[in-house]
């Protein structure tokens, strides 16, 4: 099976690494800087479930020949995605399958008029990483799982062939028969997650130990669940119980990627996030005080970042 991974950062390059590690044949499409960085010095993966050195990973740029691919997987963040979508075309075939491992939902609809619904399946994935100054892929946490599935339900002979030939990897690459409903609760959590810890600039530990941490979490989940409920997505009645039992279970020292960002002084996903979140409530005429804050802070911090570029 070939595989195209589009990137190669903290998820692209940590997930199309091991598999590369497993025996699959992966391509990494990346832009021009990160191509000359990784000819120069290898795809390095620090991880808590061991490093992987690969010194001389297959890469394309956009527009260079490649391909037929069976599998093209997207690790792009939502402010890239047009552009994303534009630079994989040329490489989506009649039998190629396209996988995001975006957060959120809306994403969806670009890559169905694009590519049309049988080449998209849903995609998630749950890991904590980033790259380092020397560009190297640093994975810290004990999970680093990514989930996939028909859209509409269910298993397909595709998708189980996808399943068979990741099965191998350092980690999981596992079918949903419901990835739907994954997605959906992929999204509260890390709506909330991201919410929470770039409106306290903190990771979760401090949270957790102030007055009213817990309870401003809780309020949160339950303001973004209302939506979705609105929404009439798949969810589970319980799902906000359960994810606050996750976020008490989290490592004190554990900060969303959206944080991360922040420190870094890179762009974030609230439009995509939050945002989207926000625009959906203001068309069901539902209250969402709370969440306004969280993207309100999100909005100043880009002007800020704007302002100072």
């Amino acid at each position: 099976m070939k595989v195209l991974v589009l990137g190669a950062g903290g998820i692209g390059g940590y997930f199309g690494g091991r598999l590369v590690e497993s025996g699959v044949d992966v391509t990494f499409l990346v832009r021009e800087r990160r191509y000359k960085q990784l000819q120069e010095r290898g795809l390095r993966i620090q991880s808590t479930h061991g490093d992987l050195f690969l010194e001389q990973p297959q890469l394309i740029q956009a527009g260079e020949e490649a391909g037929p691919f069976d599998v093209v997987l997207l690790s792009n963040k939502a402010y890239t995605l047009e552009a994303s979508v534009d630079a994989i075309a040329p490489y989506v075939g009649e039998d190629t399958v396209v996988i995001p491992l975006l957060n959120g939902i809306a994403h969806m609809e670009l890559l169905w008029d694009r590519f049309g619904r049988e080449r998209v399946l849903g995609g998630l994935c749950f890991i904590e990483t980033t790259l380092n100054a020397d560009g190297d892929v640093v994975q810290t946490s004990p999970i680093h799982d990514t989930v996939f599935g028909e859209w509409e339900g269910g298993k397909s002979e595709r998708v189980e062939r996808i399943e068979q030939a990741f099965s191998k990897i350092n980690g999981t690459m596992r079918a949903s028969a419901n990835i739907q409903r994954e997605a959906w609760h992929k999204y509260l959590f890390i709506a909330t997650f991201s919410g929470i810890t770039t409106l306290m600039n903190s990771a979760v530990g401090p949270i957790r130990e102030s007055a009213w941490g817990v309870e401003l979490t809780r309020q949160l989940a339950e303001e973004i669940a209302s939506v979705m409920n609105a929404l009439e997505a798949p969810i589970k009645p319980d799902i906000v119980d359960k994810q606050m039992e996750t976020f008490q279970n989290q490592r004190p020292q554990t900060k969303s990627s959206m944080l991360r960002d922040m420190e870094k002084d890179l762009p974030v996903e609230a439009d995509h996030l939050q945002g989207y979140l926000l625009e959906r409530a203001r068309q069901k005429g539902l209250s969402t005080p709370l969440l306004k804050v969280v993207y309100n802070n999100l909005k100043v911090y880009e002007q800020k970042r704007a302002g100072d570029k």
